[in-house]
C-alpha cells in the first residue's frame, strides 16, 4: 500500500487528516436516527479500512489455499501470503526473528497458551505469579485456572485512586515470583504502565514477564527488542484488522523449550502409534488450519497504521485525549468523573466516564439514541473496578478516525443524558 492510499498527510507535525482518514472506513459513512454515527469503542474492537477489507477479499478471490500443505501454485502463493504477514507482524513490533512470532485467534488464546504451556511445565507449589489490578480477566483468569491446578501463589500490584500502579510494594512481591504478568495500557483507566521499570525488576528478580500489549500496540510505537520482555501478546481486531487473528511473541529460547499446547495436524514433524514429534516454532503452536486470510487482512492493517506513523497516531491520541478532557469538565463539571490519570501524556484514549447518578448502562442506552457508540460495563476488569468503587462505566475509546467533533458529539449525548435523568 502506498503511502497515497493510508490517507495521511506528509510530516508527524502536521498530525493525521481524521476527515480523510474517515472515508476509508465504509462503516463510518452512515446515519443513526437522522445523526451522523459517532464510533467511541475502540478499545473493544476496531473498525476496518477499505484497504483491510479489499485485501482479505482479493486474497479469497485469488490466491486462496490451506498453507504448508500444497505444492501447486495456488498453496504456495497462500502460503507465501500467510508467512509474509508474519514477517510483516515481526517487523512492526520490531522482533528481528519471524519464527518468535505465533499466530493465534486472539490474544485471550495467546495468553492461555503462554499459561498452559510454559506455566504448566514450570510452575507449580511454592512458587508465585505477580498479576496486577489494572488486568484484563485474559489475563487473570487463565492463571487462576492454572493456580487451582498445580497449587502456586498469585500475588497483586495494587492500584493509585487514579488508576495506575502502585510500585511501592514492588520488591516484596517480587521475592520468589516466577512470573509476572501485566498490562501495558490499562483497557479501563487508559493508564500506562511503566512497562520498562516493571521488566527490568522481574528479571533482576529471576521471573519472566508477560505483556498484554491489546490496548498498546495499536497506538503507541512497540519495540519487543527494547522492551525486554519474554511474551508479548496483542490481537488483530484492537488494530484495524480482522477479527480471528491474534499475536503471540516469545522469546525462541522459551518457545523451543515449551510444549505443545494444541495437538493436530500441522504442528508435528512425525506421528507414530507410540507417540508424536512436534515441529519447531512456531508451527509447534499453530495446529489445524491457520487463519489464514484474517493474517492477510492483519498484513494490510499494519500497512495502513506504518502509512499513517505510530508517532502521529499517538501525538494525534495524546492531543484528542487532552481536548476531551477539558472539554468533559468544562462543560459537565462535576457531574462527570473521567478514571484514569488526569496528564493525558500518561495515558491512552480510554476514557471511562461515570455520570453522576446515572447507571453506565443508561448512559450509553441515551448516547446509542444520540448515534454515539460506547461500552458500558466492569470491561474485563471486575477486581479493577472493585478497586474504583464502582459497579460499571461508560467507556469511550478514542482512535485515528475520531476527531474533536466526536468528542463534542459525546460531550453533548452526555448532557443530554444527565438532563433526561435529571427529570
Amino acid at each position: 500500500m502506498s503511502d497515497s492510499d493510508a490517507s495521511i498527510t506528509s510530516g508527524t507535525s502536521r498530525g493525521l487528516d481524521v476527515a480523510t482518514i474517515r472515508k476509508d472506513f465504509p462503516i463510518l459513512d452512515q446515519e443513526q436516527n437522522g445523526r451522523r454515527l459517532v464510533f467511541l469503542d475502540s478499545a473493544a474492537s476496531s473498525q476496518r479500512p477499505r484497504q483491510v477489507i479489499e485485501a482479505m477479499t482479493d486474497f479469497y478471490n485469488t490466491s486462496y489455499a490451506n498453507v504448508h500443505r500444497g505444492v501447486y501454485q495456488l498453496a504456495e502463493r497462500s502460503t507465501h501470503a500467510y508467512e509474509q504477514a508474519r514477517r510483516k507482524t515481526a517487523r512492526f513490533i520490531g522482533a528481528s526473528n519471524p519464527s518468535e512470532v505465533v499466530f493465534t485467534k486472539n490474544a485471550t488464546e495467546a495468553l492461555n497458551l503462554v499459561a498452559g504451556s510454559w506455566g504448566r511445565a514450570n510452575l507449580g507449589p511454592g512458587d508465585a505469579v505477580v498479576l496486577t489490578l489494572l488486568e484484563h480477566h485474559a489475563n487473570i483468569v487463565p492463571w487462576q485456572m492454572l493456580a487451582a491446578e498445580k497449587g502456586f501463589e498469585i500475588r497483586w500490584i495494587p492500584v493509585t485512586d487514579d488508576g495506575r500502579l502502585d510500585l511501592s510494594t514492588l520488591d516484596t512481591l517480587l521475592d520468589g515470583a516466577k512470573l509476572v504478568a501485566f498490562t501495558a495500557m490499562s483497557n479501563v483507566t487508559g493508564a500506562l504502565t511503566p512497562t520498562d521499570q516493571l521488566v527490568a525488576a522481574a528479571r533482576a528478580a529471576g521471573a519472566i514477564t508477560v505483556v498484554d500489549a491489546c490496548q498498546s500496540v495499536p497506538h503507541l510505537p512497540t519495540d519487543v527488542s527494547e522492551l525486554g520482555a519474554d511474551f508479548v501478546v496483542f490481537s488483530g481486531h484492537k488494530m484495524l484488522g480482522p477479527t480471528g487473528i491474534g499475536v503471540l511473541w516469545g522469546r525462541a529460547e522459551l518457545l523451543d523449550t515449551m510444549p505443545p499446547f494444541l495437538g493436530g495436524g500441522g504442528m508435528i514433524l512425525n506421528v507414530t502409534t507410540d507417540g508424536f514429534i512436534p515441529d519447531e516454532p512456531p508451527a509447534k503452536f499453530e495446529a489445524g488450519t491457520p487463519p489464514i486470510a484474517e493474517a492477510v487482512g492483519l498484513a494490510a492493517a499494519i500497512d495502513y497504521l506504518e502509512a499513517l506513523g505510530m508517532e502521529a497516531i499517538r501525538e494525534h491520541e495524546v492531543s484528542l485525549t487532552a481536548y476531551a478532557l477539558r472539554k468533559l469538565t468544562s462543560e459537565l463539571g462535576d457531574d462527570v468523573t473521567v478514571h484514569g490519570p488526569s496528564e493525558p501524556a500518561a495515558r491512552g484514549g480510554v476514557l471511562s466516564i461515570e455520570l453522576a447518578g446515572v447507571h453506565a448502562h443508561d448512559v450509553s442506552q441515551v448516547l446509542d439514541e444520540q448515534a454515539v457508540c460506547i461500552r458500558p460495563g466492569h470491561h474485563c476488569a471486575k477486581p479493577l473496578m472493585k478497586r474504583l468503587g464502582v459497579p460499571a462505566t461508560a467507556r469511550a475509546s478514542l482512535y485515528v478516525y475520531n476527531g474533536e467533533d466526536d468528542v463534542d458529539a459525546l460531550t453533548d449525548a452526555l448532557k443530554t443524558a444527565r438532563d433526561f435523568f435529571a427529570l
